[in-house]
Parts: structure tokens; C-alpha cells; sequence
């Protein structure tokens, strides 16, 4: 024990010399590969149960591993005066979370990843139409060949378009509500704070969408859920973490590593090599985004 103290100490001594640029990049790469993991193991255990079953439990167990941070504040992290806002992030998360896993059950584990990358796409044109932001062409160029890239991994009228590409381009559109309303609750509310509630929501919301498709499993199966509970939790603290440290043009770069490894954790477990046309729209895709995050940076401190 005393072995551990001590090394523990010495981690936490080396985390705080190090700048806050450097923690924040570390900090996005473990929710990438976190995320990663999750994504596969949600594919993996969609053969023994369906999507809307395996998103409770994802809910659930993440909701466990927050528990002891929320008994640590004495639950005063719960303290809020936007309540009504944390419910509607709830509705639409688990809407988004529902298409996604859904998502995942069907289509390529990269090919999925790639289209997620949309999600910033679809928050850039929210932000004008819900926060009033200005219209710069800029923006909207990005958007183009946001979408240009999203075309060159569809490839509508070439290929046939495949259930799961639409769920997880229905799914990035929900989640870029969910982050215009992250932005307006962050104003006032801490990230553990909107993380305590987001889980505390999703958790309700849903049980019955599972119950719905409630099948009986094993206490293998249950162990695999823990572990979907676990990588879950750990991506999100980690990225909300990472964005609190520095700023999210800094991190951005590194969220594509998510392609990599899923791309990686695909091949090598579930035979699925993405395609060229997955690699091109995914660049394209996430370029557009850093562009429009680092154009938007520059405005603000102009």
C-alpha cells in the first residue's frame, strides 16, 4: 500500500510540472483510444444483445464510475439552475447514443467513425442559426466540403447507402444540438457538473427503450457491459478534462486518432478493412471541422 501511496504521489507531482497544452493532449488521446475500445466492444456484444439494452447498461455502469466523484463533492456538483436544459441534453443525447449503437451493430466500425466527424459540420451551421452567430463564408466553405466529404464516403447513386451510415449522420446532427446546448450550459455549470447530469439523464431515459428489446444474458456478457460502462466513462472524463486544460484547436488534431484505431481494433478483430473512399471523406471531413474551429479562434481573439 505504501508502495502505491508513493507512486501514486510521484504520478501526480509529474502530471502537475508538466504545461497544460501537454496534460490536455495526453488527456485526448486516452478518450480516443477509450472511445475506441467502447465502440468495439458495443460491436462485439451486439451479438448477444441489441443496441437500445446495451445503452442502458452503458448508462447505468458509467453512472457507478461517477458515483465516487459525486460522493466525494457530497453531491453538491448537482447544484444547478438549468435543470430543464440538462433534461433536454438528456433527450437528445440518448437519441443520438440509441442511432449510434445502432449504428455500430451494422456498419464498418471505421466507416462509422469517419462519419461521426460531421458532428462539428452540423454544430458550425446550429451556431448561426440557434446562438446568432455571424455568417463568414468562411464557414460555410468548410461546411461544403464538410459535406463533400461525407458524400465521398456515402457515395449516394454508386453504392447502395447502408441503414447504419444514416443512423450515425442522424446520430453526429443530435450531437452537434447536444454540444450548442453544452455551450450555452457551460457558461455556469461546471463540466462535472453537465457529465453528473448527463449521465443521471441518459440513465432514465433509457430504460425504457430497453426494456422494449430486453433479452436475458450471462455473467460474461454482464462483464462486457462493465467494461462499455467503464472505457465510457473514461473517454468522457478525459475529454472533458482534456478541453478544460487548453484550448480545443490545440486538441482537435488528435481526435482523428479515433479513425486509427477503430480502423486498427476493426481489421485486426472483426476482419473489416475501411476502403479508400472512407479514408479521403474522413480527411476531408475533419479538416473542414479543424478549419472551422481554428477560424473561429482567430475571430475571437481578433
Amino acid at each position: 500500500m505504501t508502495t502505491l501511496t508513493t507512486g501514486l504521489g510521484r504520478f501526480r507531482a509529474l502530471w502537475h510540472r508538466q504545461t497544460p497544452a501537454a496534460r490536455g493532449i495526453f488527456l485526448m488521446c486516452l478518450s480516443t483510444v477509450a472511445f475506441a475500445i467502447m465502440h468495439a466492444l458495443v460491436r462485439f456484444v451486439s451479438d448477444a444483445l441489441p443496441p437500445f439494452q446495451i445503452a442502458f447498461f452503458r448508462n447505468i455502469f458509467g453512472l457507478a464510475f461517477l458515483l465516487p466523484l459525486l460522493v466525494r463533492s457530497r453531491f453538491a456538483v448537482l447544484r444547478t439552475q438549468n435543470i430543464g436544459l440538462h433534461a433536454l441534453r438528456g433527450v437528445v443525447n440518448i437519441g443520438a447514443m440509441l442511432m449510434f449503437f445502432t449504428a455500430l451493430s451494422m456498419s464498418p466500425l471505421a466507416k462509422v467513425t469517419a462519419l461521426s466527424f460531421t458532428a462539428p459540420i452540423f454544430m458550425a451551421i446550429l451556431a448561426v442559426l440557434v446562438l446568432g452567430e455571424r455568417f463568414r463564408i468562411y464557414r460555410w466553405l468548410a461546411i461544403i466540403f464538410g459535406f463533400l466529404g461525407m458524400l465521398i464516403i456515402l457515395r449516394p447513386g454508386i453504392v447502395a447507402i447502408d441503414t447504419g451510415a444514416l443512423l450515425v449522420t442522424g446520430a453526429a446532427a443530435l450531437w452537434a444540438v447536444a454540444m450548442v446546448l453544452i455551450k450555452i450550459m457551460s457558461r455556469t455549470e461546471s463540466s462535472l457538473t453537465i457529465v453528473a447530469y448527463m449521465g443521471i439523464f441518459l440513465g432514465v431515459f433509457s430504460v425504457i427503450p430497453a426494456l422494449w428489446v430486453w433479452q436475458p444474458f450471462g455473467t460474461n456478457t454482464l462483464g462486457w457491459l462493465v467494461m462499455i460502462g467503464l472505457f465510457g466513462t473514461i473517454a468522457q472524463m478525459s475529454l472533458s478534462q482534456a478541453l478544460k486544460e487548453t484550448d480545443p484547436t490545440a486538441l482537435m488534431p488528435f481526435d482523428f486518432l479515433k479513425l486509427i484505431w477503430t480502423a486498427l481494433i476493426g481489421a485486426w478483430f472483426f476482419a473489416e478493412v475501411p476502403d479508400i473512399f472512407t479514408w479521403i471523406g474522413a480527411a476531408v471531413i475533419f479538416s473542414s471541422g479543424l478549419f472551422i474551429a481554428v477560424r473561429e479562434r482567430k475571430v475571437k481573439t481578433t
